[in-house]
């Protein structure tokens, strides 16, 4: 892609900044937020900025965006997903969910289920699951995690190995074209590891932003994963690969 000039004083702001904003680039440039958008969505669809409601943040690499930016990106998509896993997931269940914003959106589609048993070390998945009476609610221990509300360390981890889970519903921060889950804190993804193993039934909640995105643990390959949900057509190379380990693609359009 060839920026414009505008495009890379953008890129620029966002370089130093972090995130940027529709109104205060269009205030900066003496242009309307519509010319903004556009430029926001064009440096996004080369893989420059990630766009999340008002504005764009910068793409990622060794340390994770802001948690109420991740919640507001591609927040549509994340409520097909988390509405298709919700509804493969029987009532009478026991289930883990842990850290992110996509989980957070599963547990909202849980809140008719039927007595359930929720174990996680989010305490947002928690809070949100309290409108729901037949579901009862574990929390992990572990340090909390100001910044999203997570609960990591070795406790949680002694926690999570005390219970075998019906289903785990897990996110990740990036999904590489080798098929691997990668995440940012360590920490996290012992837990995450944890639950894999302690679980039955793994479903990933996955959203197209996660191919476009790096991050440098590991947390297991989509070889471990029963169920992906996703809004994104996977890669024909990654796709041939779920179908060589049975791992199965649900597209959520």
């Amino acid at each position: 892609m060839s920026l414009s000039f505008r495009q890379s004083d953008i890129l620029e702001i966002a370089n130093e900044e972090g995130r940027v904003t529709v109104d205060e680039l269009a205030e900066r440039f003496q242009v309307t937020v519509q010319t903004i958008r556009r430029d926001l969505s064009e440096l996004s669809d080369a893989g420059k900025l990630d766009r999340v409601h008002g504005g764009a943040v910068l793409r990622s690499g060794v340390s994770n965006i802001g948690y109420e930016d991740r919640r507001a990106l591609n927040h549509e998509a994340k409520i097909r997903i988390a509405e298709r896993c919700a509804a493969d997931i029987p009532e009478g269940s026991s289930i883990f969910m842990n850290i992110g914003t996509s989980t957070e959106a599963v547990a909202r589609q849980l809140l008719d289920h039927k007595n359930l048993m929720v174990v996680t070390n989010n305490m947002n998945v928690a809070n949100i699951l309290i409108e729901n009476p037949d579901c009862q609610i574990v929390v992990a221990g572990g340090v909390l995690r100001r910044t999203d509300s997570g609960l990591v360390g070795n406790l949680a981890v002694s926690t999570i190995r005390q219970f075998k889970f019906d289903h785990a519903i897990i996110g990740c921060s990036a999904l590489d074209l080798d098929g691997d889950l990668m995440d940012f804190d360590l920490q996290e993804v012992l837990v995450s590891q944890t639950i894999i193993e302690q679980a039955r039934q793994i479903s990933l909640v996955a959203d197209n932003s996660k191919f476009r995105r790096t991050a440098p643990a590991r947390i297991a390959s989509l070889a471990d994963i029963d169920t992906v949900y996703t809004d994104s057509d996977f890669p024909e190379t990654l796709a041939r690969k779920c179908n060589d380990w049975q791992t199965q693609i649900m597209e959520c359009k």
